[in-house]
């Protein structure tokens, strides 16, 4: 095979060191191994690399943009190194999971634990900012959140996307709505969450936007907590659409006005070496969501 990782090793050198001299050294090889790695790569795909320019190589068009994936196929494999290295640790050892809403979160863990029963799972639920705080300064492994932070600091992949709906008693009189509007729900005892979730958030800028200041009847947290105050009769509340996998009478309604659809995000520390964490990951990429599954 023309891509094999010892070419695609010997690519990245050159990219990085502008030469195959230096190249081969950062790798451990010769010079010649180094340069016939790259001849083979262009005789099998009949294209040029590099040109030399002095005493240096200067990428082609073509090589620049093959280096973000030539970077990425670096990561994968520095992070197969890793799990490889820890050896039977990467069955067992402990996973810290941080939870906005029991949904998807538990149902990726579902599958980790069918997968490595050996791991211990530790699972907190709490709101979006502290799950991000806890992540960032490692007391948390892993965090499965709405809109998180784009920053080089996380590590992220998409697990789906979704909207949030309105939670509401079938007994209600707007229970048989097909939609509702903020209007409509902001005459209602309403259920808000606390400053930090990412919930409260969608809600608070769509009730900004439409000109309107509801007081909410109760304050709670978690969103399990607000699902339970709901099927209670004690007001409305607020879920991402696929935040619960419950399937009681409780009605989840659209809200016109909150027609967005939202990033459910699986993140962690760029630099995390928990060799658990590779395994969440990987499991992640191979959870079916069916019905969770966002475009």
């Amino acid at each position: 095979m023309a891509l094999t990782t010892s070419r695609m090793r010997a690519l990245d050198a050159v990219l990085d060191e502008g030469s195959f001299s230096a190249a081969a050294s950062r790798l451990g090889v010769s010079q010649p191994a180094v340069s016939q790695a790259i001849h083979d790569l262009e005789r099998a795909f009949d294209v040029q690399l590099f040109e030399r320019r002095g005493r240096s190589l200067v990428p082609t068009d073509l090589c620049l943009d093959l280096e973000p994936v030539i970077s990425e196929l670096r990561k994968l494999e520095e992070r197969a190194t890793h799990i490889l290295r820890g050896g039977s640790n990467a069955a067992s050892g402990k996973l810290r999971v941080g939870l906005g809403n029991s949904m998807p979160g538990m149902r990726l863990i579902g599958d980790f634990r069918k997968r490595f029963p050996k791991v211990q799972v530790e699972v907190e639920l709490r709101n979006h900012a502290h799950i991000t705080a806890s992540v960032l300064d490692g007391s948390m492994d892993v965090g499965v959140l709405p809109n998180v932070i784009v920053d080089s600091r996380l590590r992220r992949k998409l697990c789906l996307k979704q909207g949030v709906v309105a939670l509401i008693h079938p007994d209600h009189r707007l229970s048989g709505s097909q939609a509702v509007s903020l209007a409509q729900l902001a005459t209602e005892p309403l259920i808000f969450r606390p400053k930090g979730s990412a919930t409260q958030a969608v809600v608070d800028a769509a009730f900004r936007r439409a000109g309107l200041a509801p007081s909410p009847k109760i304050l709670l947290d978690p969103s399990d907590a607000v699902y339970e105050a709901v099927a209670n009769g004690l007001g409305i509340g607020f879920l991402f659409t696929h935040g619960s996998s419950r399937t009681d009478t409780v009605r989840r309604i659209p809200i016109s006005d909150i027609d967005a659809a939202y990033e459910e995000i699986l993140f962690c520390r760029a630099d995390a070496r928990n060799p658990a964490i590779e395994m969440f990951f990987l499991t992640a990429n191979e959870v079916q969501f069916g019905a969770y599954a966002g475009a």
